[in-house]
């Protein structure tokens, strides 16, 4: 009991109507750049994402030695310290609609306090005055050190370098 192809109901393989892609030019040979340098960070920075991820060669139009030249130099610039490994990403989310996230929005067990701020967030001014004691306007914490002198031990001057009893 073989199973029936129904070949009369599939398209014929040439009958694709569909444009063909236009092959994309690579920055490489538009720009006329015969060696890749991994001091030049303006050329590499074109071949890599926001996310510093290295672009894939059907997206920069690389063929394979350049693609492989390209990811070389920008390893190497990364080493060097010339490129970031990765790019910190602040994303920032919309209070209307939901969507689902409402233990994130500030309703989990933490109260939402350790949500980042994006870069747009208003930080409320606050004065010394209403800050806790040991905190600091920059959101450390302070210690205070009590130091108890000893009467026994001699006075240092460092501006001259004499103790108080060599004076």
């Amino acid at each position: 009991m073989a199973r029936e192809n129904n070949r009369e109901k599939r398209k014929p393989l040439g009958t694709d109507k569909r444009r063909p892609m236009k092959k994309k030019v690579s920055i490489l040979i538009s720009e006329g750049v015969d060696w890749i340098d991994y001091k030049d960070v303006n050329l590499l920075r074109r071949f890599v994402s926001e996310r510093a991820k290295i672009r894939a060669r059907r997206v920069t139009g690389n063929n394979t030695q350049q693609q492989r030249a390209v990811a070389k130099a920008i390893r190497l610039s990364r080493e060097m310290g010339l490129l970031p490994y990765t790019v910190r990403q602040v994303t920032q989310r919309s209070k209307g609609g939901g969507g689902g996230r409402r233990d994130r929005e500030g309703g989990g067990r933490d109260g939402g306090r350790d949500r980042e701020l994006s870069a747009d967030a208003v930080i409320p001014e606050t004065t010394i005055h209403e800050l806790p004691e040991g905190i600091t306007m920059e959101g450390e914490e302070t210690m205070e050190i009590v130091v108890e002198r000893n009467p026994e031990a001699l006075d240092y001057d460092p501006t001259d370098g004499t103790t108080s009893e060599e004076a």
